[in-house]
């Protein structure tokens, strides 16, 4: 694999829940703590998302304990990084050949329209199948549910993974609000899941080229591991 050194990250479109009134988005440290470690490694990266444009962002990832970590809060306050998730690219506008690796955030917003993203799941399997890495951290693995290889098998049948757990989800008081548990839909396509012996400990699952993180304390992690197998190339 030719390497271009360039990494696409993929956010969500989604500003708010469906059954409580509670708002979403992007969970803020999942992005910039990831680029901040791929960055120092010398490599680009773009953003886009399903629909394309303006990103929203969660609220509890903005709070002042939360922006203090790993350095989020000077990336909020920097007007050109905030910039790019004012306008960002529509996946189906993404070319393969312009990446190495794709790397999916989360916050909640995701496990709205991650799924429904016919192009984001055609995008996923074309880079695992071109020998590129595949990436996602906490809802992030959302984006892998409905990915088919062209095999026809679920690209994470029989690999391990990991992602948001069901007793975060329920320390975070949402599990009334998610549309489903993403511990269990990872499982149910056949999936290896994985988690750390603690809710909320940073957590990362390295399957080959997969490379998934459990929470938003994992990016961090995730990033590090895209970049030492990027390097690897």
């Amino acid at each position: 694999m030719a390497r271009k050194n360039r990494i696409l990250i993929v956010v969500t479109n989604v500003p708010e829940y469906r059954k409580v009134g509670m708002r979403t988005g992007l969970w803020l440290g999942e992005l910039t703590h990831f680029w901040d470690v791929a960055e120092r490694a010398g490599f680009e990266m773009d953003i886009a998302s399903p629909a394309g444009g303006m990103v929203p962002l969660d609220p509890e990832s903005l709070s002042h304990e939360v922006l203090a970590e790993l350095g989020t809060e000077r990336r909020y306050r920097d007007r050109e990084f905030m910039d790019l998730l004012e306008d960002t690219k529509r996946i189906s506008e993404v070319g393969l050949d312009d990446y190495d690796a794709i790397y999916l955030t989360g916050g909640h917003g995701v496990m709205f329209d991650f799924p429904q993203s016919a192009d984001l799941e055609e995008l996923m399997a074309r880079f695992y199948e071109a020998g590129k890495v595949v990436s996602t951290v906490c809802h992030g693995a959302t984006g892998l549910l409905n990915v088919q290889l062209s095999s026809g098998e679920p690209l994470i049948r029989g690999k391990r993974v990991t992602g948001f757990s069901w007793p975060e989800e329920e320390l975070a008081n949402r599990a009334d609000a998610v549309p489903y548990n993403l511990q269990e839909e990872l499982a149910k396509l056949g999936a290896e899941y994985r988690t750390a012996d603690e809710p909320f400990e940073a957590y990362v699952v390295e399957d080959g080229r997969l490379i998934t993180g459990q929470n938003p304390g994992s990016a961090k992690a995730v990033g590090e591991a895209v970049v030492r197998q990027l390097a690897a190339v």
